[in-house]
């Protein structure tokens, strides 16, 4: 049976009751996402709160992190609740585009680890299937109510597979978004690129940082990189 929480060096994850449990993605994208002088964040499908958590551990600011899913929310509210972070991070269940016709706040910085399946075969589990596909949450409309609550000078991170690149650019173009950072996630040295994270902003004259990271050299032997980027989080980096 696999083991129903994570523990980090400074808070633990329970992941039982969520249909997408603690994995590399979140942790790459909680890691990587620059929070520094942030004062307010949201966190779109936050699922076991694992983002908020870890950006709460490294900024100050105040954190909302929303899902569609009531069961990942009850999770997430428990996480933060047993967290030291439990009064700066709000849990509320709504999906994205609902909350981003009825807020009238702005933030510094959006994070989002989206679902991203679009034509994959789905399974009998309707709790996972909406972690991981996107009938809910297509990009574009994710895109559109992020660059609706983006404060002039915030930024949005997320992470997505490689293949959806192209589709992102073209995305970002109609809404007057541009990358201001972009790493490939390479699983093991002379692999293909699975994962990218990308940083957005309004900003068009600020020029693209790029990079990329290896997470493995060999199975279980995680690369200098990966450490340096993850080592305030994983217990044994």
């Amino acid at each position: 049976m696999a083991n129903p929480f994570f523990k980090f060096k400074n808070f633990t994850v329970w992941h039982d009751k969520c249909a997408m449990k603690v994995g590399t993605d979140g942790v790459l994208l909680g890691s990587w996402a620059s929070v520094d002088g942030c004062d307010s964040i949201l966190d779109v499908g936050t699922g076991t709160g694992l983002i908020s958590l870890m950006v709460a551990q490294r900024s100050e600011a105040d954190i909302h992190a929303i899902d569609i899913d009531e069961a990942a929310c009850l999770q997430a509210k428990d996480n933060i609740a047993a967290s030291a972070y439990r009064s700066r991070i709000q849990v509320t269940c709504t999906s994205v585009q609902e909350f981003a016709e009825k807020t009238d706040r702005t933030f510094s910085h959006i994070l989002s680890n989206p679902p991203y399946f679009p034509n994959s075969l789905k399974g009998p589990d309707k709790q996972r299937n909406a972690a991981r596909h996107n009938d809910t949450l297509p990009l574009e409309e994710l895109l559109a109510s992020c660059n609706k609550m983006l404060a002039p000078e915030g930024k949005i991170s997320l992470i997505l597979p490689e293949s959806l690149s192209d589709a992102l650019n073209e995305i970002t173009t109609s809404y007057r978004l541009y990358p201001t950072r972009r790493t490939l996630v390479i699983p093991t040295p002379g692999s293909a690129p699975k994962r990218i994270l990308v940083e957005l902003s309004r900003s068009q004259e600020t020029a693209c940082e790029t990079s990329q990271l290896i997470i493995e050299l060999a199975r279980h032997q995680y690369s200098a990189d990966y450490i340096q980027l993850t080592k305030e989080y994983y217990l044994n980096m």
